[in-house]
């Protein structure tokens, strides 16, 4: 099936909500740690991360693909370190519409630009 976002009468993007889904930023994956010694370890095998300190938590950009999730679980893995929760964020399709209709969107776009 394929999705048309509208935005002031125009299509602002078309396709399937997963070609929709990639066109916004913003996934990621949370980490969170109980143990202050093994958030720090992490922080540092992960590079790239938003820090969380109070609730010992890092958040990386990600895609949410599988191969994402096994390069950032073998990192984690090589330098014995487990984390205690882990959440995969992608964007819905609410990201989806707010971010091609609302303030700052992101310019129409046609059809042909989402394939």
């Amino acid at each position: 099936d394929r999705i048309a976002v509208l935005s002031d009468g125009r299509i602002a993007a078309e396709g399937t909500a997963d070609e929709l889904k990639r066109l916004i930023p913003g996934g990621h994956v949370r980490l969170r740690f109980e143990d202050p010694r093994g958030y720090e370890e992490a922080a540092t095998a992960l590079r790239e991360v938003t820090r969380d300190d109070d609730a010992l938590a890092l958040q990386l950009p990600s895609d949410g693909s599988q191969r994402e999730l096994r390069a950032i679980l073998d990192r984690l893995d090589a330098a014995g370190i487990e984390a205690d929760e882990l959440t995969v964020h992608t964007p819905d399709l609410d990201d989806v519409f707010f971010a091609l209709t609302g303030p700052g969107s992101v310019p129409h776009q046609s059809k042909e630009n989402v394939r």
